[in-house]
C-alpha cells in the first residue's frame, strides 16, 4: 500500500511538472509575441515622432516664413508680407502687355529709391575746359545732363545736449528798492526729462525699442553698440528705459485702443507661447502667453 501511494504521488508530481513545462512554454511564446508587438509599436512610435518633429520644424522652424494658410474664412494677423509678396516681381519688374507677347519693364532708380532724400551734385568744368577748343571763345552754360546715381549710407552718431537756463535779474530790485526788498531773478524753463533725471531722450529710447522689437537685437548687443558710439549705457539701463516709457507713455495709448476694440462687433486674436525668466511667484520653466488683438474687417 505504501509503495502504491508513493507511485500515485510520483505520477501526480510528474503530471504537475509536465503541466508546468507546458505553461512555461506557452508563457515563453506569449512573451516572445508581446516583445514583437512592443518592438513594432516602438518602431511605429519612433516613426510618428519623427514625422511630428519634421512637421513642427516645417511649421515653426525657419521655413515658417514661407508657409501660407489656406483656411476659408480665417483672417491672418502676421502674414501680410507673405500675402502681399509677388514672386514674379523679385527684381521690381512690371509686366506690360504687348501684342502677342509679354514684355517686362524694369522699374527705374527713382522708383527704387523714392523714399530717400536726393542731393543733386553738379560736376563743374575747370576754367581751361570752359574755353572752346575750336575757336578759343569762352563757352556758356547751356544745361546739365544726368549721368548716374549712388546711395550713400551715413552711420549713426551720438551727441549730448546740455541744457542751461538763462537767468535774468532786475538791476533796480537788486538794490532792494521793491516792496519785498529782495532781488528779482527769472529763469527760462527747461523741458522735462523723459525718464526721471537720467540722460534718456525720445530718440534714444525709440531707437532702443526699434532695435529690440523690430530688428530682434537683444539688449546685451545694443549695449555693445552704444559703447562703440562712446556711450557706456548698460543693458539694465536700456531695459529700465523701455519699461518706464512703456508704462508711462504707451499704457494710456494701449488702454485707449483696448476700449475702442471692445466697441467692435468682431475682433481677432493671436496667442503666442513665450518664456519669461523672472515673474513673481512663477518658475522660469512655466509657460506664459502673449496675446495680440486687432479689429476685424468692420473697421
Amino acid at each position: 500500500m505504501a509503495s502504491s501511494a508513493k507511485d500515485i504521488q510520483l505520477r501526480e508530481l510528474k503530471d504537475t511538472v509536465s503541466q508546468l513545462k507546458t505553461m512555461m512554454s506557452e508563457q515563453t511564446e506569449m512573451i516572445r509575441s508581446l516583445r514583437l508587438i512592443v518592438e513594432e509599436k516602438t518602431a511605429r512610435e519612433k516613426s510618428l515622432q519623427e514625422e511630428v518633429d519634421y512637421l513642427k520644424k516645417k511649421l515653426f522652424g525657419a521655413s515658417s516664413e514661407k508657409r501660407t494658410l489656406d483656411i476659408p474664412g480665417q483672417l491672418n494677423l502676421f502674414d501680410e508680407a507673405e500675402q502681399e509678396q509677388d514672386l514674379s516681381r523679385l527684381d521690381e519688374e512690371e509686366e506690360t502687355v504687348v501684342k502677342e507677347h509679354v514684355r517686362k519693364k524694369k522699374s527705374t532708380h527713382a522708383d527704387t529709391f523714392k523714399g530717400i532724400k536726393v542731393n543733386k551734385i553738379v560736376i563743374p568744368l575747370s576754367d581751361e575746359e570752359k574755353t572752346c577748343p575750336e575757336c578759343g571763345t569762352q563757352m556758356e552754360l547751356i544745361g546739365t545732363e544726368y549721368v548716374r546715381r549712388e546711395i550713400i549710407f551715413i552711420p549713426a552718431k551720438c551727441e549730448i545736449n546740455e541744457y542751461y537756463t538763462e537767468n535774468y535779474g532786475c538791476p533796480e530790485c537788486k538794490q532792494g528798492t521793491n516792496d519785498t526788498g529782495k532781488p528779482v531773478i527769472v529763469k527760462s524753463r527747461v523741458p522735462k526729462a523723459l525718464v526721471g533725471k537720467g540722460p534718456a531722450s525720445s530718440s534714444a529710447v525709440a531707437w532702443t525699442m526699434y532695435q529690440k522689437y523690430a530688428n530682434s537685437i537683444p539688449l546685451y548687443r545694443q549695449e555693445k553698440d552704444w559703447a562703440q558710439y562712446g556711450a557706456m549705457i548698460t543693458r539694465t539701463t536700456l531695459a529700465n528705459w523701455i519699461i518706464y516709457c512703456s508704462k508711462k507713455y504707451f499704457r494710456p495709448v494701449y488702454e485707449y485702443f483696448h476700449r475702442e476694440l471692445l466697441k467692435r462687433s468682431f475682433a481677432m486674436a493671436d496667442e503666442t507661447r513665450v518664456q519669461v525668466l523672472k515673474e513673481p511667484d512663477r518658475r522660469p520653466q512655466t509657460q506664459s502667453f502673449m496675446w495680440v488683438f486687432r479689429s476685424g474687417e468692420d473697421g
